[in-house]
């Protein structure tokens, strides 16, 4: 068998999985992002999209989510993550290291700030709250360019994907509509066949694309299945598609959104606006009737202010038909529908800033119950988005010679992250820490024997994010510089 058609098959078989989601993304998508082009999942045209929805509450809360997430995992021009030496570094050497690293990490930062990383991570989150899994296809740009990278943010519709051996999501099979022309620009070395090569050859072919993973890396594959042409076949390091998912569930492949959670009462309310309004109108016009006596002729009736309508002498005229019942009930459930969906989309969780001042209690409460809400989606998007992220993107500027040559191992490299959210991970320490610093300091000097200063000043360094360069790697505090008598500690 072809290397081709193996991509081919492959593709089929990832296609089969994909198939039984179809249906229930269709459905998010509808009520969520109706003007999104991963609407069409079948990809077929749907007339005018949205005509069928009649409350946003759903979208509007989506989008916060997803202006939420960009910001309290990458916030736009902030320095979201940093670099710091590993357990294995010697402390002789600490500080030399964090310097070094820290320049690298503002130097990758910096990229990632001229590029369109923010433009296509939000769609991605997009993607990720509505779909639950999201795709985002991080490219090196042309040397020149003003940053060294490029980001796409890859459909749904377009993206079929399979587990590796770890449990991510790291084989992808992606289909491409292009041209003769569009192919030779991103396959200059492809050799393509005499029909295709041909000048004014405005023919659509299916290019299939995938990214498998095996022992010793990635290796991608590019071809045209339906003319068996081979365009690239290629050993890479690193997987380009950074694949990633809010939730799962045992046994599955593709992501769980909270959407899905909330998506009968989101279809719920929509119906309940739906029967509103068709209430309303009838409110407004009223349903009629009249004798038909001949005279009276309902097509040229306007139910206008003002209007005279002639009836026949002795007929009753237009009577209104007074209703068995009126809807009222509806503002009864529609509030607590648009409350729960509210809840479930995290819009009461994640709040944006208002008017008001809050309390520092109140802020470390807030936050601590953020980073609860959070902590299972956050840890699932530092270790299938975050880490590949970075590590992918300091590889690249590794190899043009921008940053060090030194390898994110863990252990002499660690990724120190800086995000909001992950800040908020670590307040509930510091919160400790201090009170415990204090009250031990109240109990006198023997008591105060016990702190370390300088290592506690590390830890907090850490825990509130501070850059390792700022931080000097101190000893702990001889005891004999303590003062016995006045219970004053000098450094």
């Amino acid at each position: 068998m072809t290397r081709t058609k193996l991509v081919e098959k492959r593709y089929q078989r990832a296609m089969a999985v994909k198939d039984g989601w179809l249906g229930l993304w269709q459905d998010c998508y509808n009520y969520a992002l109706p003007q999104h082009k991963t609407n069409n999942i079948n990809g077929k045209s749907s007339g005018r999209r949205g005509s069928d929805l009649y409350d946003a509450t759903a979208s509007d809360a989506i989008e916060q989510l997803a202006a939420s997430l960009l910001g309290h995992l990458t916030p736009p021009w902030s320095q979201w993550f940093g670099l710091k030496p590993g357990p294995d570094v010697t402390e002789t050497d600490r500080q030399a290291l964090a310097s070094i690293l820290e320049k690298a990490a503002k130097t990758v930062q910096s990229h990632f700030d001229r590029s369109n990383f923010s433009v296509e991570l939000h769609q991605c989150f997009l993607d990720l709250t509505v779909g639950g899994t999201a795709s985002l296809l991080f490219e090196e740009s042309e040397p020149g360019a003003l940053s060294a990278f490029n980001f796409t943010s890859v459909p749904l519709m377009s993206v079929a994907m399979d587990e590796g051996g770890n449990g991510r999501l790291e084989n992808t099979y992606r289909k491409l509509e292009m041209t003769a022309a569009q192919i030779r620009d991103r396959y200059p070395y492809a050799d393509l066949p005499e029909q295709m090569e041909r000048k004014n050859n405005e023919e659509i072919y299916n290019v299939c694309e995938s990214v498998v993973a095996e022992e010793e890396g990635y290796v991608y594959s590019a071809s045209v299945p339906d003319n068996a042409v081979e365009l690239a076949h290629v050993r890479l390091e690193h997987n380009p598609f950074i694949n990633f998912r809010w939730m799962k569930s045992p046994g599955e492949i593709y992501g769980r959104s909270p959407v899905m959670k909330v998506l009968p009462d989101i279809k719920t309310a929509n119906k309940v606006v739906e029967l509103i309004l068709k209430n309303a109108s009838i409110a407004i016009s009223g349903i009629w009737q009249a004798d038909d006596d001949g005279v009276l002729n309902p097509a040229n009736i306007e139910l206008i202010p003002g209007a005279i309508i002639p009836k026949a002498v002795g007929s009753k005229g237009l009577t209104p038909l007074d209703m068995p019942g009126r809807f009222d009930v509806s503002q009864l459930v529609l509030e607590d529908l648009r409350a729960r969906i509210r809840h479930a989309l995290l819009v009461d969780r994640l709040p944006q800033i208002e008017a008001r001042s809050m309390t520092a209690t109140e802020v470390l409460e807030r936050s601590g119950e953020m980073s609860l809400l959070l902590g299972a989606s956050y840890g699932r998007l530092q270790s299938e988005l975050l880490t590949p992220l970075i590590i992918r993107a300091y590889e690249i500027l590794r190899r043009r010679g921008e940053v060090p040559d030194i390898q994110i191992d863990g252990r002499m490299v660690e990724i120190d992250y800086r995000s909001p959210l992950a800040r908020t991970q670590g307040q509930k320490h510091v919160q400790n820490t201090l009170s415990w610093i204090n009250s031990v300091l109240a109990m006198g000097p023997e008591a105060a024997q016990t702190i370390n200063l300088p290592q506690a000043a590390t830890f907090l360094a850490e825990a509130l994010g501070v850059p390792s360069d700022l931080v000097n790697a101190a000893p702990a505090l001889p005891t004999e510089l303590v003062n016995q008598g006045e219970g004053e500690m000098y450094v």
